[in-house]
């Protein structure tokens, strides 16, 4: 795991700040580990400070990676492209940030510290973009076929139990 990538984000955000990069996955978090498949690729990252039309200090977050899950279905391993673009508003008070989302549910809101370690954010946004089940659009597993082709119908055993028909 590397150092965190830490910023002042309310002096960031009011200097209109920008910084990118590009991190190995295999240097993020292990919460960020326990839900890809392997720790290979990496994320190509940009955080932007800016102030919004309400004078409320504010990053964006845009990130472009390719990960490896598995599939829900067949379990076997799938490449996953992820693209985020995200706003996060920071806030002074937790009374002020409350009376915002529950203003606006689609606000994407921190408390203001300090620092902030980008690095959390990135991960956070992978961890968020991911589907909740992974899937192939079209699963090529012989071993699920097998397993749909061995199960006997148990509607047949039925019909042939009605006609009295039994093998």
């Amino acid at each position: 795991m590397s150092n965190p990538i830490l910023i002042d984000p309310v002096a960031y955000a009011r200097a209109g700040q920008c910084r990118e990069g590009r991190l190995a996955i295999a240097e993020l978090d292990p919460r960020v580990h326990e839900v890809l498949a392997n720790r290979q690729g990496n994320v190509s990252w940009r955080v932007e400070g800016f102030v919004d039309r309400l004078r409320r200090p504010s990053l964006r977050l845009v990130l472009d990676t390719t990960v490896n899950v598995t599939c829900q279905r067949c379990l076997e391993p799938m490449t996953l492209p992820l693209q985020g673009d995200s706003v996060v508003t920071l806030f002074f008070s937790a009374e002020a940030l409350e009376a915002a989302t529950e203003t606006d549910e689609t606000l994407d809101a921190i408390l203001a510290e300090p620092e902030l370690d980008v690095k959390a954010l990135i991960e956070d946004e992978i961890i968020m973009g991911l589907p909740l089940s992974p899937r192939h659009e079209t699963c090529d597993n012989a071993a699920l076929a097998r397993a749909k082709a061995d199960k006997p119908n148990p509607f047949a055993v039925l019909a042939q139990l009605k006609s009295g028909k039994t093998e």
